[in-house]
């Protein structure tokens, strides 16, 4: 549960700081001489759509993940958290965040200060003033009589990628650079989904350079043809007696080295020429002679017996099991596990069978089958709801195609850099989907509904409309990332890795593939160009039918 606590604490902004950076570009981006009332209003209908859309498909995706198909617990309290923060997250953006706006708005259209509350002074008597005081005073506008339509345009990021980045990325001599780029980027990819390995490494889950670590090294480098001990624990009583039951016993640890009392008790009455075919001669002889030899001592905590009135009982036994296996030990070990415990359902001897790393194997088994059957679920959901919800279908299209070129992008790049498919990993592909939606839609969406001329001028405008709050968002979720290189875990540092991967990724296709490919691939910006052609001939012919009917009406052009 710690480390699902540290997920929660670093996923969860990723969402909730895209809708604040988003709003807020979409404040900005409305006119100041409007009233305060249409420009929230102009900022919620720019924003709030395609914000609910990606908080729809975030609550899809956790919410499988909080139902009951997922049958590990911590998963699913980490997407009930996760799914009451986005639900929370939501109307924080829908009602407070828009508050404030609000309340910006009345200060800045009645010239007050923002962060002092006051009436700004005039430009004459800031002159008069220290430096330092016309600073902490300012608002940008006193040297004007007027506040300017449109200062969203002065900000240093908005003017950078206006008047430096939209040019240099859309550059003719740029785009085979970007091209091969891509290539690289996707020969890495493939290379490292082909070489994906399981979780199944205890390593992953213990404190980074604790002893247990240099335990678990030195076990796999000396000792991992080896099997981990397991303990074999017959919990009713049994006729050991028996030969029947004997040859049972023999059946189900045959291929294994075993540590038992049972066939050393044997050999003890074969060497002795002793005869134990009954209950009351086999269990006084173990307790009287067997168990008295000090090299057979250690057997007495494998055994517990039960006294009913003069009668001995053997209730319940143990005896441990070694197998060897090839250098694959863990891999092997889980397919032993898995074999030996349906035969616990269908022997007559009833028992179980347990070592410790079972419990992360067991971990692991169900981390790495139920995550994937669930980000399976919501990818399709996804899918779906993006075709039913979408405006544009070449925008549905580009969407699906960029979300899983950056889901395989962060699967391989995380293979590579030795990440395992565990529990972190898969949860953290799972946050990548919605991560990738949340910055990919707006940008998508902005090109296929615009209508300049060219596709180079829409991706302008639309990288001028959304980039700015996409990098503010991915830089301010990569700077929080920092802390967890702290945190002695390997667990910790993987879901650094993956989040790294995932903001570097999203980053990527944002600000440097979709910019170019979407420039020579559909859509088409032609049939815009006729539409406004259409729409231009049809307003001067309307002209015209008016100064037909006022022949006396002078028009000036």
């Amino acid at each position: 549960m710690y480390i699902h606590t540290y997920k929660f604490c670093f996923l969860i902004p990723g969402h909730g700081t895209k809708g604040v950076f988003e709003l807020l570009s979409g404040w900005r981006r409305t006119r100041e001489n409007l009233p305060f009332k249409d420009r929230v209003a102009d900022a919620y209908s720019d924003v709030m759509v395609s914000y609910t859309m990606t908080s729809s498909l975030y609550f899809i995706a956790f919410g499988m993940g909080a139902s009951p198909f997922t049958n590990i617990e911590a998963v699913k309290v980490f997407c009930q958290n996760m799914c009451v923060s986005i639900l929370l997250n939501y109307f924080y953006i829908f009602s407070f965040f828009g508050s404030c706006l609000v309340f910006a708005g009345q200060l800045e259209q009645n010239r007050y200060h923002s962060i002092f509350c006051c009436k700004i002074p005039s430009a004459e008597y800031l002159d008069r003033k220290p430096v330092w005081f016309q600073t902490m005073m300012n608002d940008g506008h006193q040297h004007t009589s007027h506040h300017e339509t449109n200062p969203y345009q002065h900000h240093f990021i908005q003017h950078f990628l206006r008047e430096h980045y939209n040019e240099w990325i859309t550059n003719i001599y740029v785009k085979p650079f970007v091209v091969i780029l891509y290539l690289i980027y996707a020969s890495f990819s493939f290379m490292g989904c082909l070489q994906i390995n399981d979780g199944a490494n205890i390593i992953n889950l213990l404190a980074s350079e604790s002893p247990s670590v240099s335990y678990a090294l030195i076990q796999q480098k000396y000792f991992s043809n080896y099997s981990p001990v397991i303990g074999f624990y017959i919990y009713e009583p049994l006729e050991y007696w028996n030969g029947t039951v004997q040859e049972d016993l023999k059946t189900l640890s045959q291929g294994f080295n075993t540590v038992s009392w049972i066939e050393q008790y044997y050999q003890y009455l074969r060497v002795g020429n002793i005869s134990a075919t009954n209950k009351s001669d086999f269990i006084s002889i173990l307790q009287s002679s067997f168990l008295k030899k000090p090299e057979f001592q250690h057997f007495k905590n494998d055994i517990i017996f039960s006294k009913a009135g003069d009668e001995n009982n053997i209730i319940a036994s143990r005896l441990y099991l070694v197998a060897r296996t090839s250098e694959n030990t863990q891999r092997e070990a889980v397919e032993l596990l898995e074999k030996l415990r349906p035969l616990s359902l269908i022997q007559s001897i009833k028992f179980i069978v347990f070592n410790p790393t079972f419990v992360f194997m067991d971990h692991y088994g169900l981390s790495v089958t139920m995550p994937v059957l669930i980000s399976g679920f919501g990818i399709l959901l996804v899918l779906i709801l993006t075709f039913f919800l979408v405006i544009h279908p070449l925008g549905n299209f580009w969407l699906i195609l960029s979300v899983t070129s950056i889901e395989l992008g962060v699967l391989g790049l995380m293979t590579l850099w030795n990440v395992d498919m565990d529990c972190i990993s898969i949860l953290c592909l799972i946050y990548t989907l919605n991560f990738a939606i949340d910055h990919c839609a707006p940008l998508l969406y902005t090109f296929v509904l615009a209508t300049e001329h060219t596709r180079t001028q829409c991706i302008k405008n639309s990288l001028q409309e959304h980039g700015t709050a996409i990098l503010q968002n991915v830089s301010s979720f990569l700077i929080g990332l920092v802390p967890l290189l702290f945190v002695p875990s390997n667990l910790t540092f993987t879901l650094f890795k993956c989040l790294l991967l995932a903001g570097s990724c999203t980053l990527l296709h944002c600000f440097v593939i979709l910019p170019v490919f979407l420039t020579f691939f559909p859509p088409s910006k032609k049939h815009h160009k006729k539409k406004k052609r259409a729409k231009r001939k049809e307003r001067e012919e309307i002209e015209c039918i008016e100064i037909q009917e006022n022949p006396d009406h002078v028009t000036a052009v």
